[in-house]
């Protein structure tokens, strides 16, 4: 096998002056230097959030402050990388929401393992989950990343519940034992 060299054609004067590359790095430096700021002031101006920009989830009441959340735990059978630990709880009988079965003992979300998919929010039946446009969390360890029931409540608070669904249920209960 016989190894042919390949043929270069020859610089022109330009190019061996490196003059165009000058030029060209200038023309760039002129162009910016002339250009609006386009620096934001972070944390005070923020830069808008695109369409469809899913957020971290959080936990959200109802109107009347009650937890939605009946640990089914779906939310936590669908996250992919595993980062929601829930413990479910019994609700005691004389409680004002006994008429759920269960609330969460436990609730916890990693943020550092959560990929911002959405599932969690989409599967859950109660409308309990929520993705906030939440885009700075931090911390200064880890422990400070997994977000407890409570902490998620905060950054969750309350949203309207279209479908008064707690209200309707009390409702029923107390007219379908106001009739024995």
């Amino acid at each position: 096998m016989a190894i042919v060299p390949l043929e270069r054609k020859p610089l022109t004067l330009a190019e061996r002056s490196y003059l165009p590359g000058i030029v060209g790095g200038l023309k760039t430096t002129l162009k910016h230097l002339f250009q609006p700021n386009v620096t934001m002031e972070y944390p005070e101006q923020r830069p808008a959030l695109p369409p469809g920009y899913r957020g971290a989830p959080t936990l959200v009441k109802d109107p009347h402050g009650r937890e939605k959340c009946v640990s089914c735990q779906l939310c936590e059978f669908v996250c992919p990388p595993k980062a929601i630990r829930i413990t479910p709880g019994e609700i005691p009988a004389d409680a004002p929401t006994a008429h759920v079965e269960k609330a969460p003992k436990e609730f916890e979300i990693d943020m550092l393992r959560c990929i911002y998919c959405g599932l969690c929010q989409e599967v859950c039946p109660e409308e309990a989950i929520w993705l906030q446009n939440q885009f700075s969390l931090t911390g200064y360890t880890r422990e400070e990343m997994v977000h407890n029931k409570q902490r998620l409540y905060e950054l969750g608070g309350t949203l309207p519940d279209p479908h008064l669904k707690w209200d309707k249920k009390l409702a029923a209960e107390v007219a379908g034992g106001a009739s024995h």
